[in-house]
């Protein structure tokens, strides 16, 4: 894939963001959900993300020897407008839920991957991306984060549990402790794999500096070690599977 058509790739994206996070006033996403069809602000929206990939594709078309000409340009942007009108029309429907703007967003990431794809007049970017998702690096990596969220958390549950009996009630959010430690083991793996052995230090600190107030004011023992000893085994056995990761991606 050269520098050129990954460019165009970002541009593409770039303009989509733009638009729908950006240059899209809330009060157009609410009349959006009242009036569906008959919102005369989505087609101010669909209108403003037509231009952005025309402009995008216009660029495109400068830069980028033997491009289609301008009607692939404007074939282009009134595709992108209309997928969008359909698709954000389809969304103001269903209820306000992370899942139905995670599929919207992919949605129209898709069209603009289709578009893309178009332009350029071959698949071999995709079957590039293919090999590229394939390879033991990649694979590895993300068998690496899926194990650090929920098998962790399970099994983290699992050696904490003959501890978590003893808690009493500690009013704090629902499932609150099991999300921040996936976050934090998160950022731990990236950490390990970038090679910044260091700032997990400093996570560690920013953490314990964090819990410090509520652990002194409740003056409970017993939640205070039960935290530390939660917090060590997830570091620990993040700190583990990311050195072994790096280990066998090395040799």
């Amino acid at each position: 894939m050269s520098p050129n058509e990954l460019s165009l790739l970002l541009g593409l994206v770039l303009a989509h963001l733009v638009g729908d996070f950006v240059l899209q006033p809330r009060h157009w996403v609410e009349e959006r959900v009242r009036r569906l069809h008959r919102s005369r602000h989505l087609l101010y929206h669909i209108a403003v993300h037509g231009c952005l990939t025309a402009l995008a594709l216009l660029v495109a078309a400068q830069l980028m020897p033997g491009s289609p000409g301008l009607p692939a340009v404007l074939a282009g942007a009134l595709g992108v407008a209309a997928s969008h009108w359909l698709i954000d029309l389809i969304k103001a429907r269903l209820p306000g839920k992370l899942r139905w703007f995670l599929l919207d967003q992919a949605l129209h990431l898709v069209v603009l991957c289709v578009l893309w794809l178009a332009w350029l007049g071959s698949l071999a970017p995709l079957e590039s991306l293919g090999a590229w998702l394939l390879s033991p690096t990649v694979l590895g990596v993300a068998a690496a984060y899926l194990i650090v969220t929920r098998p962790f958390s399970f099994a983290i549950a699992m050696v904490m549990k003959r501890w978590s009996s003893q808690l009493e009630d500690t009013g704090t959010l629902a499932q609150a402790g099991a999300r921040i430690g996936m976050l934090e083991r998160l950022l731990v793996l990236s950490l390990v794999l970038l090679d910044q052995l260091t700032a997990v230090g400093f996570l560690l600190t920013a953490k314990s500096v964090l819990r410090y107030g509520d652990l002194r004011e409740s003056k409970d023992r017993k939640l205070t070690e039960y935290v530390l000893l939660g917090t060590l085994v997830s570091v620990a056995s993040t700190l583990v599977l990311g050195l072994t990761l790096r280990l066998l991606l090395e040799s």
